[in-house]
Formats: structure tokens, C-alpha cells, sequence
């Protein structure tokens, strides 16, 4: 079976009608499931739940079923409202997590491999200016213990990233160590006070990739 990938994303801004309807209801969204059937041969189908006391009557969709607090949603898709929750059906890639709050939206998907996905960020790029990939993590194949992750280096800045390179060159993170705090903070010219604080802040960012931590 080929290794597919998960690719978390996120959007600053309402790109569809699930994170209108949360604003509309100053609610969040979290239980989300789409159909991938690809149009036009079928129509995409996306079903989501809105926790609110009172659901706003300025959204577009009715709620198809309701118990307490809770309103499930239906939406059908058309290509008349573009949104990701479309653009990933016509690709056939399944969401695995949908998490929306005040208009912001965090997406989670899976691509079957390297090819999909370059075509689906694509897209999402393509159609929505302010998507930025947050992390992708690569499947294990066959019966390998492997768990592969997609480290971003790129969340670092410049200096942090120098911090980190200088630290490891220099063997701070061997034991026994070749260099300590002090002599990496010298050669980098700065204060040690200064090289814990940039060293702390890079690890804290590569290990929430590791862990998969937002």
C-alpha cells in the first residue's frame, strides 16, 4: 500500500460557508466530514456541527438535525461557492480534522502522495491567497516502524536557526560536550543569556513539529 501524507493547513481569513456560519454564530467547529466524490460526475457533500445556543438566522444553510446545543449542517457542493472543503473533494482527498474559530480555519487532510499533494496545495493556493501549510507528516508503508514527519526549518528565523547550526557544530549537544553555553554564545558574539533564549525558542518550535503540536 502506498505511503500517503497528512498535510495540516490553515487560513487567516472566512474562505468557506462552515467558517461564515461559525463567526456568523461566534461559535467553533470541530466535527467536520466530507463526501469525495468528484464533481461534476457527483456533488460533494460536506456535513459539520456548530455548537451555539441560538444559531444565527443570517446563515445560508439550514440545520438538518439538532439535540441541545449542538446543529448539524449540510452543504452540497455546486462550484457555485468555492471553498477548500470542494477543492479537496475534487481531488479526493478525505479531511481528517476541520477546526474553525472567529473565521480562522484549520484544515487537515490526507494526499495519497507527493504528486497529490503538490497539485492540491496548488489549488488551495491558487484559490485561497492565505493558505499557509503548517506541517505534513508522511505515513509508515508495509509493516515499517518508520513515523516520518516534515521538519518546517523555516519557523525559525535567521538567528535561530544560526543558534541552533553553530551549537551543533560545535558539539553542544554531544555528551560529553565539546563546547559549552558560554563558548558557543562566543562565538556566536552574543551573551549566554541570549544563546538560552534563542536555543530555548528553536527547540520549542522543531519539537512542537516533531510532536505534532500546533
Amino acid at each position: 500500500m502506498p505511503s500517503g501524507i497528512r498535510a495540516t493547513v490553515e487560513f487567516d481569513s472566512p474562505v468557506c460557508q462552515i467558517a461564515s456560519i461559525a463567526q456568523a454564530t461566534d461559535s467553533i467547529v470541530s466535527s467536520v466530514s466530507t463526501s469525495v466524490a468528484t464533481p461534476p460526475e457527483s456533488v460533494s457533500v460536506t456535513e459539520f456541527v456548530v455548537d451555539a445556543e441560538d444559531p444565527s438566522e443570517d446563515v445560508d444553510v439550514e440545520p438538518i438535525f439538532s439535540y441541545g446545543t449542538k446543529h448539524v449542517y449540510r452543504i452540497s457542493h455546486d462550484g457555485s461557492v468555492d471553498c477548500p472543503c470542494e477543492c479537496l473533494g475534487e481531488f479526493g482527498c478525505p479531511i481528517d480534522r476541520y477546526f474553525t474559530n472567529r473565521g480562522n480555519v484549520t484544515l487537515v487532510f490526507h494526499a495519497a502522495g507527493y504528486e497529490q499533494l503538490q497539485d492540491v496545495i496548488g489549488e488551495l493556493r491558487n484559490r485561497f491567497p492565505s493558505v499557509d501549510i503548517k506541517r505534513l507528516v508522511r505515513s509508515p508503508t508495509g509493516e515499517s516502524s518508520e513515523d516520518n514527519i516534515f521538519v518546517d526549518r523555516a519557523r525559525l528565523t535567521a538567528r535561530q536557526l544560526e543558534v541552533v547550526q553553530t551549537a551543533y557544530k560545535m558539539g553542544y549537544f554531544e555528551r560529553p560536550r565539546r563546547a559549552n553555553a558560554t563558548e558557543v554564545a562566543a562565538e556566536l558574539d552574543i551573551s549566554q543569556s541570549t544563546f538560552s533564549e534563542h536555543l530555548a525558542a528553536a527547540q520549542t518550535k522543531l519539537l512542537g513539529d516533531i510532536l505534532e503540536e500546533g
